[in-house]
Parts: structure tokens; C-alpha cells; sequence
């Protein structure tokens, strides 16, 4: 899971009105352990601002140091961090890292900011993407950085061949690839545009509140559905993207074009959640989480019947890992936590 894409719009909506040049930062390829893994991307402003973080901490000063020559220089640059080798007691094993990370950064310019445009139009589409770049190899100075995008139709010869690989299948986080061009070969970075977890939240009562503020703090996209005006509000849900009120059976219609990772149900009104769970176990999202007790659970089975005989596994009633919870805040943290352990293949347990 990546849902660092939102972190990206959502920074260079901050900066955009300004046109300040800014760089952006891609992990090519890591070794060992490291905080970022490859794909990674992370926006940088002229004045040390970013949108995230590759690393916790120990990379971050020197990252925005390189940023600043490649703004200042007007190129892009290929560095390497390897804390697995180095004595040195700030730069090296002294930080306890014991990894390594092969980093991109190249300028993005006002006013037309190619690459992070492109990757917030795939955002803003709720569609994926691919993005193909020129990294190394026999690459020429000027050929450093060019992009091909899925999808957009190329400028160039070497901007239609990038464009050709990066209509093709990336990896799952994106790889390193030669291409043959002008009889030399260039190294090409081909790394997917991976959407943030998109959470359907099927209620709008005041304990949904925090589960929205949580799943919006990780990057994901929460969409909010209920019946009752008073609750179903923009202003009860600020970082959601999207808040509808209308009756459990217009589900279908109004979100027919809507992909959902997860969804949680918690209307606390029997017949809706009722009318939820059957429209799910035709959506078929990964998670699906129900609040209320075991015998609640029971009843909502009986009365819906053998549509959720499909459902399986995806269902997780009553919701959340078990923490000992009973605040409304701590209740979303369980829940918020096992919906990234199970969309993550983890089973919520600890570290071994």
C-alpha cells in the first residue's frame, strides 16, 4: 500500500498558486531496510518544505540540500544513500539504519509542473497511471528526466518510445528498465501511479467522525453515505471526498461508477445496514467491517440471507483488532488498523 498521492496533491495545491519550482523526489530501488521502498515519491519546495518524508529522519537534511543544488543547477540528479557500509558517525552504520536507496530528483517548473499535473490528474479520475523516466544509462544531459505518460500522446520520438513502455504493465511498485535508443541504451525508471485506499463509510453518526479523520490523516480517499441530512454533512466531514445523503437502496445508483478498497458498515439502524450488506456483497471490496455485537451480526444475517454467503472472509464483524477499546476514537483506531492490516496482507499482530 501507497497512499502517499494524496500527500503529493494535496502539498502542491498549497504551493501551486505561488509558481514556485519545485523538485521531485522518486526512490528507484532500495536495499535492506528502509523506511521508503521503491516508487516512493515525495515533493520538495524551494524552501525545504515537503510533502512527506523517505526515510525517518535521517535523510531528510541532506535530501533538501541536494534538492536545492538540482533546483539551482536546473537538472536532475541521481544519488545514492547507503547507510550499510559508511563508520561515519552523522552520514553512515552510526544512524542504525542499515539500508540503502537509489533517489531521482528533477526540477518540476512553473508554470507547467508536467509530472505532478499528470499525477493529480490521475488522482482527481480516480484512474491509474504510468509514468516512464529517462534515469541514466548512455542518456544524454538533455534527455535526463524526459517523461512518457500513460495515456498522453508524446512530443518527441524518445517521448512516443517512453510513452510505449509506460502503456505496458509496471511492476507493483515500478523497476528499472534499459532501452535501446540512437544505438545507445538508456536506464528507464517505470513506476505505476498507485491511488490512495478509497473507504466507503455506509453512516454518518458521530462515531464515524473520527474513522474519516483517521483514514484521511493515512492519504485515503472516504467517501461518506447516509440517509439522515442532519448527519450527512460536508462540515461533520472535512476531509472526506465525498459526503451523500440518500437512502440505503440508491447506493447502487449513486456510487455505480465508484471502486472501494473497504467499507464499514455503522448506521446503527438495522434496516439500513441490511440494504448496505447486500449491495456490498455484489461490490465485492476487500474489507468489509460491521460494528455492533456478535448477536447483532447474527440478526443482519439472518434477515439478508444468502447474498452474503459470498462475502466469506471480507467480512469482519464486530470491526476493529482487538486494543481494548471503547472510546469513539479508539474504536476508529481499531478499525482503521485492521483495514490496513488486511489490505495489506498482515495479519495485525506484532513484529517478529
Amino acid at each position: 500500500m501507497d497512499d502517499s498521492l494524496s500527500g503529493l496533491a494535496r502539498f502542491f495545491a498549497e504551493v501551486e498558486g505561488r509558481s514556485p519550482p519545485l523538485v521531485m523526489a522518486t526512490v528507484l530501488a532500495t536495499a535492506g531496510s528502509t523506511y521508503a521502498k521503491t516508487g516512493a515519491r515525495v515533493l520538495i519546495d524551494p524552501d525545504g518544505g515537503a510533502s512527506g518524508i523517505l526515510s525517518g529522519g535521517c535523510l531528510e537534511a541532506d535530501l533538501r540540500e541536494r534538492a536545492a543544488r538540482v533546483l539551482a543547477l536546473d537538472r536532475p540528479q541521481r544519488i545514492a544513500f547507503d547507510t550499510r557500509v559508511s563508520d561515519d558517525p552523522v552520514f553512515g552504520i552510526g544512524m542504525g539504519c542499515e539500508g540503502a536507496m537509489d533517489v531521482w530528483l528533477e526540477p518540476i517548473r512553473p508554470p507547467e509542473y508536467e509530472l505532478m499535473r499528470y499525477l493529480r490528474g490521475c488522482l482527481q479520475s480516480g484512474s491509474t497511471g504510468v509514468v516512464a523516466t529517462v534515469v541514466g544509462g548512455e542518456a544524454r544531459a538533455e534527455e535526463l528526466g524526459a517523461h512518457g505518460f500513460a495515456g498522453v500522446a508524446p512530443n518527441s520520438r524518445l517521448g512516443d518510445m517512453l510513452a510505449r513502455i509506460a502503456a505496458g504493465a509496471p511492476s507493483r511498485r515500478g523497476d528499472l528498465r534499459k532501452l535501446p535508443f540512437d544505438g545507445r541504451e538508456l536506464e528507464v525508471f517505470v513506476a505505476p501511479v498507485v491511488l490512495p485506499t478509497s473507504l466507503l463509510l455506509c453512516g454518518a453518526g458521530p462515531d464515524a467522525i473520527p474513522v474519516h479523520r483517521f483514514a484521511a490523516a493515512l492519504g485515503w480517499r472516504v467517501t461518506v453515505f447516509d440517509h439522515r441530512p442532519a448527519f450527512a454533512t460536508a462540515a461533520a466531514f472535512p476531509g472526506a471526498a465525498q459526503v451523500v445523503c440518500a437512502r440505503p437502496e440508491e447506493a447502487a445508483e449513486r456510487l455505480r461508477d465508484r471502486h472501494f478498497d473497504a467499507a464499514v458498515v455503522m448506521s446503527h439502524h438495522l434496516a439500513a445496514d441490511a440494504e448496505y450488506l447486500r449491495w456490498l456483497a455484489q461490490r465485492a471490496p476487500q474489507y468489509i467491517g460491521l460494528l455492533g455485537p456478535a448477536a447483532r451480526r447474527q440478526r443482519l444475517f439472518h434477515d439478508v440471507g444468502e447474498t452474503l454467503r459470498g462475502i466469506g472472509a471480507r467480512l469482519h464483524g464486530p470491526a476493529g483488532l482487538d486494543i481494548g477499546a471503547s472510546s469513539p476514537e479508539a474504536i476508529a483506531l481499531a478499525i482503521i488498523a485492521q483495514i490496513q492490516a488486511v489490505l495489506a496482507g498482515r495479519s495485525g499482530g506484532p513484529f517478529v
